[in-house]
């Protein structure tokens, strides 16, 4: 059986103040141009079956545009006759279950596919393979319950696939994120495992892939990582990656070195940069000690003009003056008012302690990395 995967699309987020000429957040639309190019990607390989691995919206209130490219999509695949499973990941899963979710009106639109969506393990049967759905919990032990289901309900006459939406212990990721599950991968017990939540394809073991993102959503999301579908061979057990084209570019441009550049120095080498920036790119220049006078200096109409071609151009300035003049503050310091931030949150539907602890082990991190 060939299984087409779709994982992160993230329909609804948006970055940065620019929009289409119809007023849409060109982030967002991007993503949704993504999103419908992975459809297509997915159908040309002819697949047996398609799983989305959540996070296939951004919030678990999506809005009305959002939820018709989803839509949409679903149709399609319903036009072609292929087979589809749904689960829910941790930025589309509501925090509290009986505020409902957008994947119900779905499962109600689409009731030849199968969702797995109410906080609970469920086993799909399709010719030749037993799908175990483990979508989003709201905690760790119940995921880890949910897995323990899934490893004891295997099939043994089928090709067991496990399907989930885990941060997993053996593949970090560059930056936390909201509701986020980790496990051991050790826990992801079946014949073959199909992971939704990183961002970029990734084989964990022989048997176990993330399917990546659909597009890139920022520089901590590997910009030079092509993006796009995961396509498994259950017979051979050959899991490969297949790129959206099209992508907009996130690219880092060389940086300047402007220790001991004059002002005019110093714009002449930014303005160079600028002029180079990709077409539609999302760029970022930094400027390595650069003076704080020279920087303020800095013509900034006339280097967004330069780069007129680009999406955005953001400079980041690291200033030569900015030597640090007072002693970092302590671990404990820091997380007392890490403490006094959490007291007065609406945590409802989250773990509170193990906010508290990883906002503790997150602030250790960053003071260990500054010292």
């Amino acid at each position: 059986m060939r299984i087409a995967a779709i994982g992160d699309a993230h329909l609804g987020r948006s970055y940065y103040p620019m929009t289409t000429a119809a007023g849409v957040n060109q982030r967002e639309a991007d993503f949704e141009r993504a999103f419908t190019a992975a459809v297509d990607q997915a159908l040309a390989a002819g697949p047996d079956l398609i799983v989305w691995l959540g996070d296939i919206f951004d919030h678990p209130r999506p809005t009305y545009r959002s939820f018709r490219v989803a839509q949409a999509a679903l149709s399609r695949i319903r036009e072609h006759g292929i087979a589809a499973v749904v689960i829910t990941g941790n930025h589309d899963t509501p925090r509290l279950p009986g505020t409902g979710s957008p994947y119900s009106a779905l499962s109600d639109a689409f009731p030849e596919f199968h969702f797995a969506h109410r906080l609970t393990y469920e086993r799909f049967d399709l010719p030749g393979l037993a799908v175990h759905a483990v979508p989003q919990m709201l905690n760790v032990e119940s995921a880890l319950e949910a897995l323990d289901e899934a490893a004891a309900n295997r099939s043994g006459d089928r090709t067991n696939l496990l399907l989930t939406h885990p941060r997993l212990a053996q593949l970090q990721p560059r930056h936390a994120d909201i509701n986020e599950i980790e496990v051991d991968a050790g826990r992801l017990r079946s014949d073959l495992v199909l992971l939704g939540h990183y961002h970029t394809f990734a084989a964990v073991s022989p048997t176990m892939w993330y399917a990546g993102s659909t597009d890139t959503f920022s520089f901590a999301d590997d910009p030079e990582r092509a993006k796009g579908i995961a396509v498994l061979d259950t017979d051979s057990g050959e899991c490969r990656h297949v790129a959206v084209p099209g992508s907009r570019p996130l690219v880092t441009l060389e940086s300047v070195y402007a220790l001991g550049l004059s002002p005019a120095e110093l714009s002449d080498r930014v303005m160079e940069r600028a002029a180079g920036v990709p077409e539609g790119a999302v760029a970022r220049l930094y400027l390595d000690g650069v003076d704080p006078e020279g920087y303020r200096l800095l013509d900034m109409a006339a280097v967004h003009d330069a780069a007129k071609a680009a999406l955005l151009l953001k400079l980041e300035p690291q200033f030569a003056s900015t030597t640090l003049l007072a002693e970092l503050p302590s671990v404990e310091s820091l997380g007392a008012r890490w403490e006094g931030y959490l007291v007065g949150q609406d945590l409802t539907g989250l773990d509170r302690d193990r906010l508290s602890r990883l906002g503790h082990e997150y602030l250790q991190r960053a003071v260990e990395a500054a010292s």
